[in-house]
C-alpha cells in the first residue's frame, strides 16, 4: 500500500483543525512553565480551542487557525493553574464558621476568589453539603468560569471528637457506622474519604480509635475510593499506613519523621496530600505581615481584617487559650506554634527527600486560613523548606492533578483543559512572582483576578495593585 506523504505545513494546521464557529484564542510570545517539572520555553505559544489546548510549540511553529483571536503576552510567563488539595469551602463570615453559612451563594463566592488567586480546581475534605456535589457534577458537565470541585463529601468524625463542620458531618461511634458512613458517602459520588484522627494535641478527651478507622478505609477500598486522614502524630501516621490509607491531609507535627515512617510511605505509596505549611504559618504569627499587602487584603471581607489587626488575636497567640466562634469545644491557639511549623517544615523537607509523593495543600477555609491566598504562600514555604520553584510549581500543578486521578488538569499540553495562570514576571526565578498574576483562564474562559475583584466591598475600597509587585512584606 502505497502511503500518503503530507507537508509538514499541512500536518501542524491539521493537528489545531477546528470545527466551524469554536471558539479559538492564541496565547503568542509566553514562556511556558508546563507543569511536569521540565525546562521553561521561551517564545512560544498556545492554543486553545472551546476550553482545551489544542497546540503549545514554539512559535515559529504556529500555524493560527483563521478566526482565532490572537493575544500578544510577550515577556509574560504562563503555567498551568494551581490545584489546592485541602480546602473548606462556604463556611465563613468573616471569621465565624458556621454551617448555615454554607450556602450556594457562599460557596460560589469562595469558589470565584480561588480563581482570581490563579487556583483554578480545589480538592474540599470532608465538609461539603450535598448541594455542592450537585455543582461539581454541573461542572462537569460544562465549561466552568470558576475553580472546579474535587469533593470528600461529608467527612469521618468520632463522636465527641475533633474535625468536621457541626451540623454537616455526622460524629460516628463504631466501626459499623463507619463503614455505613462511608456507603452513604459513596453513593453520592464523592471523590474521596476524609477522616480526622487528632485529638488536638490532647486538649480533647476522644481521639477516633485504629478499630473504626481501619473500618472506614477497608469500606472506602471496597468502594474504589482512596481514604486522606487529618493527622498530628507520627504513631497516628504509621498505624494509618498499615491500615491502608491511601494519603495525609497535614504534615506530621509532634516530632521528626523516621525513617521507618519514610519507607513505609514509599513502600506503600501513601501520599503527603497536603503539608499545610501555611495553616501552620498563619497560627504561629500575633500579628500576620500582610495585613496592608494588597494581595491579600483585596481577597479578604473588611470583617476579617478587623478581627486579624485587634488585640485580642494577638493576646491569643502570645498568651494561648481561646475560643473560636462556631466550635463546639475550646480550641486553643497554642503559643509555641512557631516550633510546630518549624517541625512541619523539617519534616516536609524530609519527605521531598526521602522521594514520598507530595501535592500541595493549605487547609484554605476555615479561621485564619484564607482562600487562595494561601496557595501562593504554601508554594513559598515549600521553597523556604529547601525545593526549588519549578519543583514548587510542579506539586501545585501536575502532581496534584495525579493524586486527584484527573489527566485533563494540572500540565499544559494538547488535550488538556485549558486552565492557565499568565503571570508577568517569572515564578521559576523567584516563587514570589506568582503573585504578578496578569489574567486567569478556567476551561479557556477569562475569568477576573485577584486585581480586578475586592471581596465584598466596592473595587474603590480596595487598595490598588503596586507597581513594584511582587512587593512582600516578608
Amino acid at each position: 500500500m502505497r502511503g500518503l506523504k503530507l507537508g509538514a505545513g499541512l500536518v501542524a494546521l491539521l493537528a489545531i483543525a477546528v470545527p466551524a464557529m469554536a471558539e479559538t484564542t492564541v496565547l503568542n510570545n509566553v514562556t511556558v512553565i508546563d507543569g511536569t517539572g521540565a525546562a521553561p520555553q521561551p517564545n512560544s505559544a498556545i492554543v486553545m480551542t472551546d476550553g482545551k489546548i489544542v497546540w503549545v510549540g514554539p512559535v515559529s511553529a504556529l500555524k493560527t487557525p483563521a478566526g482565532a483571536t490572537v493575544k500578544d503576552l510577550s515577556g509574560k510567563f504562563v503555567m498551568p493553574g494551581i490545584i489546592d488539595s485541602h480546602v473548606h469551602i462556604g463556611m465563613m463570615h468573616d471569621v465565624t464558621q458556621d454551617e448555615k453559612y454554607e450556602t450556594p451563594e457562599n460557596v460560589q463566592a469562595d469558589l470565584k476568589q480561588y480563581a482570581a488567586y490563579g487556583v483554578t480546581s480545589v480538592q474540599v475534605l470532608g465538609t461539603d453539603k450535598d448541594f455542592v456535589l450537585d455543582m461539581r457534577n454541573q461542572q462537569r458537565k460544562s465549561r466552568p468560569s470558576m475553580a472546579r470541585i474535587f469533593s470528600a463529601g461529608q467527612g469521618s468524625v468520632i463522636k465527641g471528637g475533633y474535625g468536621g463542620l457541626v451540623g454537616v458531618t455526622n460524629p460516628i461511634s463504631t466501626p459499623e457506622e463507619g463503614r455505613k458512613l462511608v456507603d452513604e458517602q459513596a453513593a453520592k459520588g464523592v471523590d474521596f474519604i476524609k477522616l480526622w484522627v487528632d485529638d488536638e494535641r490532647k486538649t480533647i478527651p476522644v481521639k477516633m480509635p485504629p478499630a473504626v478507622s481501619a473500618a472506614i478505609i477497608d469500606e472506602a477500598h471496597k468502594k474504589n475510593l482512596r481514604a486522606v486522614a487529618h493527622i498530628f502524630y507520627l504513631a497516628d501516621a504509621k498505624e494509618l499506613i498499615r491500615e491502608g490509607i491511601n494519603g495525609f491531609a497535614h504534615m506530621v507535627r509532634d516530632q521528626p519523621v523516621d525513617d521507618e515512617l519514610l519507607n513505609m510511605m514509599k513502600a506503600k505509596n501513601v501520599w503527603m496530600v497536603s503539608a499545610t505549611l501555611s495553616r501552620e504559618m498563619a497560627y504561629s504569627l500575633a500579628i500576620m505581615p500582610w495585613l496592608n499587602d494588597p494581595f491579600f487584603t483585596r481577597g479578604v471581607t473588611p470583617g476579617t481584617l478587623i478581627a486579624l489587626k485587634s488585640m485580642d488575636r494577638e493576646k491569643a497567640v502570645v498568651m494561648g487559650p481561646t475560643r473560636f466562634p462556631g466550635l463546639p469545644y475550646e480550641k486553643k491557639v497554642f503559643f509555641d506554634m512557631d516550633r510546630t511549623l518549624i517541625q512541619a517544615l523539617e519534616n516536609y523537607q524530609a519527605m521531598v527527600n526521602a522521594g514520598v509523593e507530595t501535592g500541595m495543600g493549605t487547609d484554605s477555609g476555615p479561621n485564619g486560613r484564607f482562600p487562595g491566598f494561601n496557595a501562593h504562600e504554601e508554594m513559598q514555604l515549600e521553597v523556604a523548606a529547601g525545593r526549588s520553584p519549578l519543583d514548587a510549581i510542579k506539586s501545585a500543578t501536575s502532581d496534584n492533578a495525579r493524586w486527584l486521578g484527573d489527566n485533563n488538569i494540572g500540565s499544559i499540553a494538547a488535550g488538556k483543559w485549558a486552565d492557565l495562570l499568565v503571570l508577568d514576571k517569572d515564578p521559576v526565578a523567584d516563587i514570589h512572582n506568582t503573585e504578578t498574576i496578569d489574567s486567569v483562564y478556567i476551561a479557556g474562559n477569562s475569568v477576573p483576578t485577584i486585581w480586578q475583584t475586592c471581596r465584598d466591598r466596592p473595587e474603590s475600597q480596595c487598595q490598588p495593585r503596586p507597581a513594584d509587585l511582587p512587593d512582600m512584606p516578608y
